[in-house]
């Protein structure tokens, strides 16, 4: 298995330890400089973690040294609706496997708007929108684009970067997701994923890497902070706001 994965590892270059920008000072790449190297072992990897932890920015720097556009889409795209990412993937070292991707996409929640508007232009350069389903994403509701993007641009044997993807799924395409999720991991794909969604997390035979202030900890699905505190709300809602609202006047 890890010799069929596209990406092994991550690291940093060490000379990164004293440089005092702020993406250096994210808990994230402090711990990633403690431990030299994050190892991918399976098809398809979670970054999961409290909001500030770093997770979209690692994630966008692989991306980014993976050849992809910092505001997503394919490797042949190549705009850019305003320059805010950071320079980090300048530092990754980005272990890549002896086979090569023949697909492959970065899926950003945040400024996926700007890949659709992307994807009109070129249409109108030459037919493109086949490739998407036929029809404008704009024109299609946030879900319904994401999964039109996910079920016809996915075409296997890909390298698939997600930041996020459940910002715009009901919980039932999320399931939908995760069938896609398994049939391009049958065609030989990969999978980094960054999300805060219980249900993404529980793909089968994942790995999950925790990012906090403390560290960077593998870690089985029901033991995660995601999975135990949705948990705890569904088995009785109301003893958990209860206790959430107690203390309010």
């Amino acid at each position: 298995m890890f010799d069929n994965l596209f990406i092994k590892s991550i690291g940093l270059i060490k000379s990164t330890c004293e440089n005092e920008d702020y993406v250096f000072q994210l808990p994230v790449i402090k711990n990633l400089i403690k431990i030299q190297q994050l190892e991918l072992n399976k098809k398809v990897t979670f970054f999961i973690g409290e909001n500030g932890t770093g997770k979209s920015t690692l994630l966008e720097a692989i991306a980014v040294a993976c050849g992809f556009n910092a505001e997503g889409g394919t490797k042949n795209f190549n705009f850019s609706s305003k320059q805010t990412h950071s320079q980090l993937y300048r530092y990754l070292t980005v272990a890549k496997g002896i086979r090569k991707p023949s697909d492959g996409f970065f899926l950003r929640a945040e400024s996926f708007y700007n890949v659709a508007s992307e994807i009109d232009r070129l249409d109108e350069i030459f037919p493109l929108l086949s490739s998407y389903g036929g029809r404008s994403l704009h024109d299609q509701s946030h879900g319904e684009s994401f999964m039109s993007l996910i079920l016809n641009r996915f075409g296997g044997n890909g390298l698939y970067i997600l930041d996020e993807p459940e910002a715009a799924l009901s919980p039932s395409r999320q399931l939908s997701l995760l069938v896609q999720i398994n049939n391009l991991v049958n065609k030989n794909s990969q999978f980094i994923i960054a999300t805060h969604s219980p249900i993404i997390l529980a793909y089968p035979g994942a790995e999950i890497y925790v990012f906090s202030e403390e560290g960077i900890t593998l870690t089985p699905y029901d033991k995660t902070e995601h999975y135990v505190l949705t948990k705890e709300v569904l088995d009785n809602p109301q003893r958990m706001l209860k206790y959430l609202f107690e203390d309010q006047p």
